[in-house]
């Protein structure tokens, strides 16, 4: 079964907030669920479809699905880490063909800047392997980023141009919580964290959420919003197998961004704007190669010279500023990713960042530890 045009995204919404001491995480969540609601013009007795990750409290789906008063009859609380809200949107449109909903709500919210980090459950098999040595999330990506560099001769310079061109569309963006346009220079300068990755190379940390309504065909055509269609979808999952599969430069994009690609029926080289999961710079480069839009070690002089700016590049990204200055709520994400290429894909991204004509986007990202075991999800994304 194909997901091409058998589902549209009527409704995206990005809470406002960064920091909020004074809300519970179920709150962030009915927020951001009732402003998706608003921005597509349908009500909360509309949705009969929920999907929801990890950051749900409570039982997930259980819990959230009896507190925001739903009604469903279709649940899913699949699980990759930042990735699953990309994943979410393909797995909607996958049940709105099958029939079994017609109107999907997908959320996302926490508090990480404003309670202490929960780590994840104990109990996973690699844990008495891996904790031992004091693998963290950031010494996994710079080990990503130092194998790179070690094969391609991908430099620190060219990485942080990434942070540059999300730097040049954080500006524009009132709720970033990064808005200074930055240099190469000043990424350099910035303290190093885990090295070859600088503080500037990371993303941020906020509080806040989003969400996303996925509507079948006809429900799309009745409200008065632009027609963002489903047109492709991916999923991968990737781990060390043990020590077999060590490639610290390829990530499962090179499975998800192929597949979203097939089914969609169009190529890198026709997408007008790409959402990359920036939870590193890394991150970034990496995706762009194994998506297609640059070949395996050429992803480092792709990204140079502003070639991701909108307006200047051949390939605007993140025009909302992205994890790395805008907005990486509860530590996930994905959703935000879906969010930016909605609005590009609408006309309604912030005007000195708004793609001229942009009627073809890709967002793509990854959940869990790219240096280790991770989920990626693609989707490509249709203005009809």
């Amino acid at each position: 079964m194909t997901v091409r045009n058998k589902a549209y995204i009527a409704g995206a919404w990005e809470h406002p907030t960064r920091l909020a001491p004074d809300k519970t995480t179920p709150q962030l969540h009915a927020e951001c669920a009732a402003g998706a609601l608003a921005d597509a013009g349908l009500s909360v007795t509309d949705v009969d479809g929920y999907f929801c990750a990890g950051d749900a409290p409570g039982f997930g789906g259980l819990s959230m699905i009896d507190y925001l008063g739903l009604n469903v009859r279709h649940t899913d609380s699949t699980e990759t880490g930042g990735s699953s809200y990309i994943l979410h949107v393909g797995h909607a449109a996958q049940a709105i063909a099958a029939g079994k909903c017609r109107v999907a709500l997908i959320t996302l919210a926490g508090r990480p800047r404003s309670e202490p980090f929960r780590r994840f459950p104990g109990g996973a098999p690699e844990a008495p392997f891996e904790g031992w040595v004091g693998m963290s999330t950031h010494n996994s990506y710079g080990m990503c980023a130092a194998r790179h560099m070690h094969e391609f001769g991908t430099t620190a310079e060219q990485l942080a141009w990434i942070k540059v061109a999300a730097s040049h569309h954080a500006q524009h963006n009132p709720h970033a919580m990064l808005r200074d346009v930055v240099s190469v220079d000043d990424v350099l300068a910035s303290p190093m964290i885990s090295d070859p990755l600088h503080r500037l190379d990371c993303c941020v940390v906020s509080d806040g959420g989003g969400a996303l309504l996925v509507v079948a065909p006809e429900i799309a055509r009745e409200l008065k919003r632009p027609l963002v269609a489903v047109r492709g979808a991916g999923e991968a999952v990737k781990g060390p197998q043990g020590g077999r599969n060590l490639d610290l430069t390829t990530s499962a994009a090179a499975v998800s961004g192929p597949t979203a690609f097939a089914e969609a029926g169009v190529t890198p080289a026709d997408i007008k704007y790409a959402s990359i999961y920036d939870s590193f710079t890394i991150t970034v480069l990496i995706q762009l190669e194994d998506l297609g839009f640059c070949a395996k070690g050429e992803g480092g002089r792709f990204v140079a010279d502003g070639n991701l700016i909108s307006g200047t590049g051949k390939l605007p990204f993140n025009t909302d500023g992205g994890g790395l200055c805008n907005n990486h709520p509860t530590n996930r994400g994905g959703i935000t990713k879906v969010i930016e290429a909605v609005r590009q894909l609408r006309g309604e991204a912030h005007p000195a960042v708004q793609v001229p004509n942009c009627d073809l986007a890709v967002a793509t990202g990854i959940g869990g530890s790219l240096g280790a075991r991770h989920g990626a999800a693609t989707l490509i994304m249709e203005r009809q």
